[in-house]
């Protein structure tokens, strides 16, 4: 097969997704039971559902010194955790997912854990779907976007876990490869209820899923505002030449129809009204249930975790650099992989290494912006003409619109939520994944466009290296850290 077709790219796919798969079982089954953070709450939450009650986070379910007791014991099994409950206050939809698994296999943790790891590789898949929408015609750029999500090891960790961080993000990737891809003048009823259909999925599922709802919202406006000028906007597909998308542009009848108010106002209500139907169910119950204003339980969470570790005790104990120095050291080592509850880094040696991949990505990536806003539409090819140039550079802006909105929406809920627990941990930038792993993308390919320009196969060293390198330090982590983890190890 050569390298360049849609054949070979499919089977470079299948060939990663099996070795995601591989790699997330294997943490499924030889993290020790407990050892990812608050996956005992999420287990007896399924119990709980199991038993035939809808969970209520109450004074009880957060005991701060026996959490530290059994955790520092590394779980011994004379430490029972049954009453870890603390994530009561959850949305459902993940935990109704895994109760008839727990029922066929009589509560196996690790059947449990595999389901993660199933929906896992619905995000990687759809990670290199988005790649394939912002890296039109690069094949190999599409597959390293997947490759970042599939390898990155405390990713693998946690997609090896049970907890609903994997449907949060199953359902953040399936919004993000909706909005990425081409919307015409007149999107169809469908695609704008499926949009909305996944928004409610995500406020049935997580908190990190709600930022979704802003992302799609401004891009809505962006996209449907109503402007004098052309604002039709064409995706070059992975298969579309530019000559194809010129005839598209020219052909189409109402291409370039600038949108009217009511395009928007019906975009806005049909993703909308269904997203918050849904989400309604679940706000609903919490009115009743917890009182005042308190619609996603948040209220009450933050009643009744007494004791956890909060930043105001940080900064008088550290002051503020100590504290600042702190959250930025633990977010980035524990990003890239800070096993069992973030107590077993990976050594510092790879840590050293991460960080100049890290640099290296982020100066590429500020070299193409540079290069790209020194870009015109008298910098447009001939073949495409100033008007088409415009029209794809639309796109892009689009694009770019909603990838950085959702990292930073992210990054700021982070950060936001560090400002009074301590909550140093990078896996909660893991659900912007998919727009850092097209960030590291688009800079290291930025290095490798010589050699691309004159070996166009050059570009799979990307995708292959980043598997070699990430995946490795995957399988270190598994047979020499993990174990580790275990009680008497």
């Amino acid at each position: 097969m050569r390298l360049g077709t849609r054949r070979t790219e499919y089977v470079l796919l299948g060939l990663l997704l099996l070795a995601y798969l591989l790699l997330a079982s294997l943490f499924a089954l030889r993290t020790p039971a407990w050892q990812t953070p608050d996956e005992p709450a999420h287990y007896n939450y399924v119990r709980q559902l199991v038993e035939g009650d809808l969970p209520v986070i109450e004074p009880g379910d957060w005991d701060q010194a026996y959490l530290s007791q059994v955790v520092g014991a590394e779980f011994d099994p004379a430490y029972p955790v049954s009453g870890i409950t603390y994530e009561d206050w959850q949305p459902p939809l993940y935990y109704l997912l895994q109760t008839p698994i727990y029922r066929l296999s009589g509560g196996s943790l690790t059947a449990m854990r595999l389901l993660s790891v199933a929906l896992g590789a619905g995000v990687v898949l759809l990670a290199y779907v988005v790649g394939r929408a912002v890296f039109p015609g690069r094949s190999w750029a599409a597959l390293s976007v997947a490759a970042i999500v599939a390898f990155t090891p405390q990713h693998l960790a946690m997609l090896g876990a049970m907890n609903n961080d994997s449907l949060s993000e199953l359902i953040i990737a399936a919004v993000l490869a909706l909005l990425v891809f081409r919307w015409p003048d007149r999107p169809a009823t469908g695609r704008l209820l499926a949009l909305g259909l996944l928004l409610g999925a995500g406020f049935l599922t997580k908190g990190s899923a709600y930022l979704m709802a802003p992302v799609a919202g401004v891009f809505l406006l962006a996209r449907y505002w109503p402007r004098p000028d052309r604002w039709a906007v064409h995706s070059l597909s992975q298969s579309q030449s530019l000559s194809q998308l010129k005839n598209d542009y020219d052909s189409e009848s109402d291409y370039g129809r600038p949108p009217v108010r009511s395009d928007l106002v019906r975009a806005l209500a049909l993703v909308f009204i269904p997203a918050l139907a849904l989400g309604a169910l679940w706000w609903g119950r919490n009115l009743i249930v917890y009182g005042g204003l308190d619609v996603i339980g948040k209220e009450a969470h933050d009643a009744v975790v007494v004791g956890q570790p909060r930043t105001a005790e940080w900064l008088a104990q550290y002051g503020l650099m100590g504290t600042l120095g702190r959250f930025l050291r633990t977010t980035f080592v524990s990003f890239w992989g800070q096993f069992g509850w973030v107590a077993a880094p990976l050594p510092g040696w790879m840590v050293a290494g991460l960080a100049l991949l890290t640099l290296v990505a982020m100066g590429g990536l500020a070299l193409m912006t540079t290069d790209h806003r020194r870009q015109t539409t008298d910098d447009a090819p001939t073949s495409m003409g100033r008007g088409l140039w415009s029209v794809v550079r639309r796109q892009q802006a689009l694009q770019i619109l909603v990838l950085s909105l959702s990292f930073l929406l992210t990054l700021a809920l982070h950060v936001f939520y560090n400002l009074t627990f301590v909550q140093h941990q990078g896996r909660y930038l893991f659900p912007a994944l998919i727009p850092i792993a097209v960030g590291f993308t688009a800079g290291l390919g930025y290095w490798l466009r010589p050699l691309v320009r004159r070996w166009p196969w050059a570009g799979y060293l990307l995708p292959l290296g980043l598997t070699v390198v990430l995946g490795g330090i995957a399988l270190y982590a598994l047979w020499r850290i993990v174990p580790g983890l275990a009680v008497g190890m």
